[in-house]
């Protein structure tokens, strides 16, 4: 009991000393003894008053009892403007603006306060039109405005900065820390790093921690991981307080750039320090080594955090899932979790859920989204059905993406992306093309990673002069400045139409070098169409970038194979081996009654194995008379042509088609997933199974989905 409860019950309440013991239980945030103070004052001779009951609904919105303020609220006779802010602050910090705005409008007379309210509101939900329109409004009625005002318009947005930084000057707000902070962050946002640095430099003495931060998180955003640093290091030299949030920040930093070795110096500057056990430090740690591939030390920084929360769990759990081959143990996680006594947030299951995606498991997906249905998100389902979206979509079951989206009540940007990518990836050029134009339509901003799935769903399609066009209309309609992916899907495009020549070009003329990806999309389509000369110089580029990347070996040594330049293909392996790579295995893998099969080459060990080779050797029949002609091209073997139209019939796809044709009902589609590029000749093969069973059979590769139906694929064999 709190030293105030222990005292009430003696009190005879004056008006003066409930003042002050009101007062006391405010600033101490102490809502036991508020809710006795509270009784003795409905019972006492105190006259009621306005002015008491505004800070008993000041009281229980402080101590978050919400039910408590809104009931002493509806209690008031004449509320005043200090009865609806008080509140309004507490909804502000509960609900969704949408709900603060609601009681705005109940108003009579809103203040100062008032509109500082729910301006915060919308910046935290970045809601920048929202907060634009209402500022406006506030000028229009000749309402003042304070420091406060401008730092939460300024934090919502990401263009237009300069309007309001203008005007701060003007006003004389840019004198207000907590003003510059803002526009140090909002220009970052926005891509200005420069403008940023100098709102940061002409801050001078004035610059606060906060000011600090905002800084070192503005290069981690633009992937300047050395600068922050060494602006950590003059922060620390200048005697400011290095918190858990600055030490985040500097995480993340390194985490943008995937700088792993100066992260792990910073490691050990941590551990002396002891701060590397703080939760939020911990889970800055976490995404690094995720990031960096390095997962098994995240597990490690996890298992040596003193007090794990929620947020470090969810961490962990996406960790996990941002490495494929862990995503199972992700799912481990979360039930870890549970039995550890956290409940699941949004954030948990957008995490869980790209982990099935992963694991291309439908009833492991199917069991997360009923999970997911029963603890009801109010406040946050979109991102929940977003993520359900994308797991639908990679598990090779469209349609129900498709349903999903069609029933959401809200959706966002993300929304569109999702379903745009998955049209990409399905081979469904036009339907991507169509929904993009629907989300233009219907005010939805189209943002980079929209492009790039716009872009690729040109690319897979082979709409050379619609990819030009919305490549150019980035810049041009919607000021977004194409980045490396952009370039790679351009390269992609015209690479896969065929059309070297622009698309070396364009290598040479891009403001930037094209980087692994690109060099990679070029290789690719130099090994579809047999561009020896032209992939030889693209594998030596992307081998420069990516030395020890065994696909960039694996496609040239193809490449030369299918051309019968056996010299070049002994050099090429010749190289692998001095260089120490190994070419990364290629499984398939299918899920039949919720339990994962794996299968990898010539594969011996499956309990079915036999059953399964007995089916290939009569599909092959059937095939055979149908019209269809092993590739041996495929299959590296140089002297012996039985052998390697032996090795094509034993590769890792055609073994898991055939177990899931063999273990399911006739009609049943199924799904494999393989971890590289579908071989070309299993491609063949399996349109001509797909027509000898009347089963539909979709292949997820390493790249794309390849829906196969009545001896047809819905790539249009332009893969």
């Amino acid at each position: 009991m709190s030293r105030l409860s222990s005292h009430l019950s003696d009190l005879s309440l004056s008006a003066q000393r409930f003042r002050h013991l009101l007062k006391a239980c405010i600033a101490g945030r102490d809502v036991a003894a508020g809710r006795a103070l509270h009784g003795l004052y409905v019972k006492s001779a105190v006259p009621p008053s306005t002015y008491f009951a505004n800070h008993l609904v000041l009281l229980y919105s402080k101590c978050g009892q919400l039910s408590l303020a809104r009931r002493s609220f509806d209690e008031i006779a004449q509320p005043n403007v200090f009865s609806y802010n008080a509140l309004l602050a507490a909804y502000a910090r509960d609900y969704p603006a949408d709900v603060s705005r609601c009681l705005f409008l109940q108003i009579p007379d809103p203040d100062l306060v008032s509109y500082n309210t729910l301006l915060s509101a919308y910046a935290a939900e970045g809601r920048a039109s929202e907060a634009l329109q209402l500022f406006s409004n506030m000028r229009r009625l000749g309402s003042d405005m304070d420091g406060f005002t401008l730092s939460s318009v300024i934090s919502s947005l990401t263009v237009g900065v300069d309007q309001l930084h203008s005007l701060a000057i003007f006003s004389g707000l840019d004198s207000y820390v907590s003003v510059n902070n803002a526009l140090i962050s909002a220009y970052s946002k926005g891509g200005n790093l420069d403008e940023a640095k100098r709102v940061f430099e002409e801050m001078g003495f004035s610059r606060d921690g906060v000011s600090w931060n905002c800084m070192i998180v503005a290069y981690g955003q633009h992937r300047e991981g050395p600068r922050a640093l060494k602006l950590f290091q003059e922060m620390v030299r200048r005697g400011f307080e290095v918190d858990m949030f600055t030490l985040a920040s500097v995480l993340t930093a390194f985490t943008s750039v995937k700088d792993l070795l100066g992260g792990e110096q910073f490691h050990a500057q941590l551990i002396k320090s002891a701060f590397e056990r703080n939760s939020h430090v911990g889970s800055g740690l976490i995404d690094l080594y995720s990031k960096c591939g390095r997962i098994l030390d995240a597990r490690k920084v996890f298992e040596e955090v003193d007090e794990p929360d929620l947020v470090l769990w969810n961490t962990m759990i996406s960790g996990y899932s941002l490495n494929d081959e862990f995503s199972e143990e992700g799912l481990y996680c979360l039930r870890e979790m549970q039995r550890a006594g956290f409940r699941p947030d949004d954030c948990s299951f957008v995490c869980a859920i790209s982990a099935c995606s992963n694991l291309s498991s439908p009833s492991q997906g199917k069991q997360m989204h009923a999970l997911a249905i029963k603890s009801e998100f109010p406040n946050n389902q979109v991102s929940v059905n977003n993520a359900l979206i994308a797991m639908y979509s990679k598990c090779g079951n469209f349609k129900d993406a498709h349903r999903l989206f069609k029933r959401m009540q809200e959706c966002n940007t993300v929304s569109f992306n999702s379903m745009i990518a998955g049209y990409a990836q399905h081979g469904l050029g036009n339907e991507a093309l169509v929904l993009f134009k629907e989300m233009i339509d219907s005010n939805y901003d189209p943002t980079s990673i929209t492009f790039i799935s716009v872009l690729s769903a040109c690319a897979h399609t082979g709409r050379v002069e619609e990819g030009r066009d919305y490549f150019n209309s980035m810049n041009q309609k919607y000021g977004i400045e194409p980045g490396e992916e952009h370039y790679s899907c351009m390269i992609d495009l015209l690479a896969r139409a065929g059309k070297f020549e622009e698309a070396e070009e364009l290598t040479r003329t891009m403001p930037f070098d094209p980087g692994s990806i690109g060099w990679a999309a070029l290789l690719g389509a130099c090994r579809t169409h047999g561009n020896a000369d032209l992939g030889a110089k693209a594998a030596e580029k992307l081998l420069q970038l990516e030395p020890s990347n065994a696909a960039a070996y694996v496609m040239l040594s193809n490449m030369y194979a299918s051309t019968g330049r056996w010299d070049e293909v002994a050099t090429v392996r010749k190289l692998m081996k001095d260089r120490g790579v190994r070419k990364k295995p290629g499984c398939s893998w299918i899920e039949v009654e919720k339990r994962i099969h794996v299968f990898v080459a010539d594969d011996v060990s499956h309990p079915r194995i036999k059953e399964i080779y007995e089916f290939l050797e009569e599909m092959s029949r059937k095939m055979k008379q149908a019209g269809y002609v092993p590739d041996v091209r495929w299959a590296l073997a140089r002297d012996n042509v039985i052998e390697g139209k032996t090795r094509l019939g034993h590769h890792s796809e055609k073994l898991a088609v055939a177990f899931g044709l063999i273990s399911t009902g006739e009609g049943v589609p199924i799904l494999v997933v393989k971890n590289l590029r579908i071989c070309g000749d299993c491609h063949n093969a399996i349109k001509f199974i797909s027509a000898i069973v009347g089963r539909e059979i979709t292949i997820r590769d390493g790249h794309r989905f390849h829906c196969f139906r009545e001896g047809s694929c819905s790539c249009g064999d332009y893969w």
